[in-house]
């Protein structure tokens, strides 16, 4: 993989990355004021949101920061801290994501390359979010919490493949 692939990726995955946190932004506007459904860990204990009292999914909360938390064994976090640790991740694993999506677009077509890379992508949220997080499993998950899950995901699948593909036809149409 070339250096301008490399960066065709984290521009693609910045560009997902900002696509997701817009989704989040209408999906708030949207429900008006009302708190997201994902409230609490599969022991009950309360989750809080990154901009609200509960997050819209479990990737609008607290819980990715506090995953980050343990496995790099940091003392007990404040949500603030957890938040702060949540939206780091978010943005540094989001833009280098993007590498991925190049990865499989080099070798497959639209929209297989987006199909098997959203697949990836969600498939790691809802396996990895229940043992490191301490999430309900995905079947347990309120419908409004799944959706937002999936609608989040998408929105950076989609905004990252178009990214990819239009900055890939600017470097064709240069050559």
């Amino acid at each position: 993989m070339r250096w301008f692939s490399v960066g065709r990726g984290v521009v693609a995955g910045a560009a997902g990355t900002a696509a997701m946190s817009a989704w989040y932004l209408i999906e708030r506007r949207l429900l008006r004021g009302r708190p997201g459904e994902a409230a609490s860990l599969s022991d009950g204990t309360a989750v809080a949101g990154l901009t609200g009292s509960t997050g819209l999914d479990f990737d609008d909360s607290v819980v990715p920061g506090e995953i980050v938390a343990s496995i790099l064994h940091l003392p007990s976090v404040t949500d603030l801290q957890a938040g702060e640790l949540t939206e780091t991740l978010r943005w540094s694993y989001g833009s280098a994501f993007g590498i991925a999506h190049v990865f499989l677009r080099d070798r497959l077509p639209e929209p297989g390359a987006s199909l098997l890379f959203g697949g990836a992508l969600i498939t790691m949220t809802l396996t990895a979010s229940p043992p490191l997080g301490r999430t309900p499993p995905p079947w347990r998950w309120p419908p409004a919490v799944m959706i937002s899950a999936v609608g989040s995901h998408a929105a950076y699948v989609v905004t990252a493949a178009l990214v990819d593909d239009r900055l890939r036809l600017n470097r064709h149409q240069q050559t």
